[in-house]
């Protein structure tokens, strides 16, 4: 009887990491726009019940077909309750990420802390509802693909494992690289990333640093999304998770830092705590870019 409640936490456990993963994946550009803080801070009571509800209903029609747990709803309550599921995960995601780059305070009153994560969680859910649809593939693939690749290389593998290191080390590099540039550029120049550096002490900044690996994690080894199996097993020369998941966010500050000398936000002889404090809150998306680069690779 125990193993079959280890298996269902485990895949409890799977789902609602897939979940938050899918919410970060499409939420994180959406969370550094200071439109949607704004906006939070006058959002009408009326209003949040509204975005509610289009959050929910969105979740309803993308749990038909998608969502975020590997086993597809039988039923209509099963439907509705999962949807209900993914709105919360939405919400706590929403208020995570905004509580985690300086936005959410106690002081700024219940209503605008209501009104900024209710605002933000619509993408957020989104992001929730379509995991499945766009990242999830069966363990069967992974274990197709495995033997298959087993059983027709064999021994070569031996004698080529070096070549074949570089060049999965290499792909996974670029896959990296690419994702973080597509993400950190679209927000390097904009004036959300001076405004939330600047109201950041250093314990919140390694706060960040911390969340930023954590998710990277995630979305590439513990949300059970398509080639998990295969990437563990493929060859390189930081191809374990914990190796694969420090290489990948140096690379990604290193793109964050990059992007954000190219549009002058930082300059030379500015100070270095600037250049550090900038560096690290745009890693957090250069970060979650870099991981769906590496999904899609």
């Amino acid at each position: 009887m125990a193993r079959p409640k280890a298996h269902e936490w485990r895949t409890e456990l799977d789902d609602l990491m897939r979940g938050i993963a899918g919410a970060f994946l499409f939420g994180a550009p959406f969370l550094y726009t200071m439109e949607v803080w704004w906006k939070g801070n006058f959002t009408s009571p009326p209003r949040m019940m509204l975005i509610l509800c289009i959050a929910y209903l969105s979740l309803v029609l993308l749990n038909i077909k998608g969502g975020f747990r590997a086993q597809q709803p039988r039923s209509y309550a099963q439907i509705l309750a999962e949807s209900a599921e993914g709105l919360a995960i939405a919400l706590f995601a929403a208020a995570l990420s905004l509580t985690l780059i300086g936005i959410l305070r106690f002081e700024i009153g219940v209503d605008a802390i209501l009104g900024k994560v209710i605002t933000l969680c619509l993408p957020f859910a989104i992001g929730v509802g379509i995991a499945n649809n766009i990242l999830l593939k069966t363990n069967g693939d992974d274990a197709d693909s495995t033997s298959k690749r087993d059983g027709s290389e064999g021994s070569i593998v031996d004698h080529h494992w070096h070549k074949r290191a570089w060049r999965s080390t290499l792909s996974d590099a670029g896959a990296a690289l690419l994702g973080a540039i597509i993400v950190g550029a679209s927000i390097a120049p904009t004036d959300e990333i001076p405004m939330i550096a600047s109201s950041l002490s250093p314990v919140r900044l390694l706060l960040i640093m911390a969340s930023s690996l954590l998710l990277s994690y995630i979305i590439v080894f513990a949300a059970n999304f398509g080639g998990q199996r295969r990437r563990r097993s493929q060859p390189g020369f930081f191809q374990g998770p914990i190796s694969e998941t420090l290489a990948s966010y140096l690379i990604s500050l290193a793109i964050s830092l990059l992007m954000l000398w190219l549009f002058q936000v930082i300059r030379i002889g500015d100070p270095v705590n600037q250049w550090i404090s900038y560096m690290i809150v745009l890693g957090l998306p250069s970060t979650i870019g870099g991981a769906a680069g590496r999904l899609a690779m």
